[in-house]
């Protein structure tokens, strides 16, 4: 397994997020298309997000990032959208209609990924447990939470 790091923190936070465009409109091919992996993908470079997988489809988007822990995954996707469609707009101002300059649709999908099971987090936890007594080695310690 490769965890990523941060001060104090080994972390592997990875998430599968959908989104759509407004009113499902198949804008996204050709040239928009080449230009919104693009954009996204410098848009997650400057929030340090590692994308696993995409792909921009006609009429929705697809990624699989692994965002840091100390970055919500909500705010994220809110920047992403809000910005991307910015800079879309910037380069193809003919998807914007007379009345609404709106790229993406409200909502959003998004689910965990997870690779690790339940017995690999409980044979992590007692390891700690072991590490902590070793440590603690003379002291009183606390004990396991859980027998």
């Amino acid at each position: 397994m490769d965890y990523d790091s941060l001060s104090h923190i080994r972390w592997k936070c990875e998430y599968h997020i959908v989104w759509i465009p407004k009113y499902r409109r198949k804008a996204l091919y050709g040239k928009v298309r080449t230009d919104v992996r693009e954009i996204l993908r410098t848009l997650c470079k400057y929030k340090n997000v590692e994308i696993v997988a995409g792909n921009v489809m006609p009429d929705h988007i697809h990624m699989v990032v692994a965002i840091p822990p100390k970055l919500s995954v909500s705010d994220f996707v809110g920047y992403l959208k809000g910005k991307s469609a910015l800079q879309i707009f910037d380069k193809h101002p003919e998807l914007t209609t007379r009345y609404d300059r709106t790229m993406w649709a409200r909502g959003y999908f998004v689910s965990t990924i997870a690779d690790v099971d339940e017995k690999a987090i409980i044979k992590y936890v007692e390891e700690q447990y072991k590490e902590s007594k070793k440590e603690d080695s003379g002291k009183k310690s606390p004990g396991a939470l859980v027998t």
